[in-house]
């Protein structure tokens, strides 16, 4: 499986990671308590070439699984934990994004993994109001502690990750190495939470400059591209509030063309169009069954050119595209 670098510190020393542009998401395991059924989805990914799954703080019952399969399995060293902290509203009212939060999120995030460290650490959330000093501040001591090897963002502009890494930068500190915001070829009319980023161009364009690695979640923009939704059913209230658009139909239109020719699915058109962006990317897919793992890993192999992913993204013309 192809792989995408992302920087860190082990020991007081440099480290490259090489995840996987597939990312186990865990959310689906909030329903399940199947664990023969979680241990052959792990074993399937891992077969595969897949090395890095998304979790949070947030999402307590997934972190106990993935620990409890970690524990029976005793593959950790095969398996990469990116785990995020800080999300508004975690037990306590109002925003969360201030040191003693993430200390409190990251130590109960361990112990849940059954783990003494993880590999990515993001925040989950932003508050503008916080500083970044502080905030890059206690990160890196649990770097130094060698709790956490690579910090990024996930739901922060690329403004406030910009400041944070220039903080760093200046104080001999190290920085934010990836950003999780939301990337698909559907984009969110509204945000689909309370303070959830979406890359739009600027931000696209901020990433080309860098070449910071982006790490998608709902890459696949929650199944729009399956066939389950259509203009007229609107039943999904949510889904409709944050994607159906005209300029969304069009999208899902000529995936809808590009897959025919390619003779692959929409979904994996979707997929192929996050990894196919000017800068490294990786997609979390929330993968509930072994099939849609092995349908998710086929989607990888499929090459689309730069003209299609600018045609896919209403860019480019609609009259045609290059072969």
């Amino acid at each position: 499986m192809k792989t995408i670098a992302i920087e860190g510190v082990k020991n007081g020393c440099p480290i490259t990671y090489n995840v996987s542009q597939l990312i186990m998401g865990s959310g689906n395991f909030l329903r399940r308590d199947d664990m023969e059924h979680i241990d052959r989805m792990f074993d399937t990914f891992l077969h595969v070439g897949g090395n890095l799954i998304d979790t949070a703080h947030q999402y307590g019952r997934c972190e106990r699984k993935i620990g409890a399969w970690l524990n029976t399995s005793g593959r950790r060293s095969e398996l990469m934990i990116l785990t995020k902290g800080a999300h508004h509203d975690d037990g306590e009212p109002g925003p969360r994004v201030n040191p003693q939060a993430i200390t409190n999120d990251l130590l109960e995030s361990l112990e849940r993994l059954r783990t003494d460290h993880v590999e990515l650490y993001a925040l989950h959330r932003d508050d503008p109001t916080v500083e970044v000093g502080p905030i890059i501040d206690v990160l890196n001591e649990h770097i130094a502690c060698g709790r956490i090897h690579a910090i990024g963002a996930s739901n922060w502009t690329h403004e406030r990750i910009q400041a944070a890494n220039d903080y760093a930068s200046s104080h001999g500190l190290i920085g934010f190495t990836f950003n999780s915001p939301n990337l698909s070829l559907a984009k969110c009319r509204v945000p689909r939470w309370e303070g959830c980023v979406s890359a739009g161009r600027e931000m696209c364009a901020w990433h080309e400059g860098n070449g910071m690695p982006l790490l998608s979640w709902s890459s696949q923009a929650s199944g729009f591209f399956t066939g389950r939704f259509t203009p007229d059913r609107r039943d999904d209230a949510e889904m409709v509030n944050v994607y159906y658009t005209p300029d969304n139909w069009e999208r899902y239109a000529r995936a809808d063309r590009l897959a025919e020719e390619k003779g692959v699915s929409r979904m994996q058109i979707a997929l192929s169009y996050v990894l196919h962006q000017s800068f490294p990317t990786a997609a979390l897919v929330g993968m509930e069954t072994v099939e849609e793992v092995l349908s998710s890993v086929d989607g990888l192999a499929i090459e689309i050119t730069e003209q299609e992913v600018r045609w896919l993204d209403l860019l480019e013309g609609g009259e045609g595209h290059a072969e």
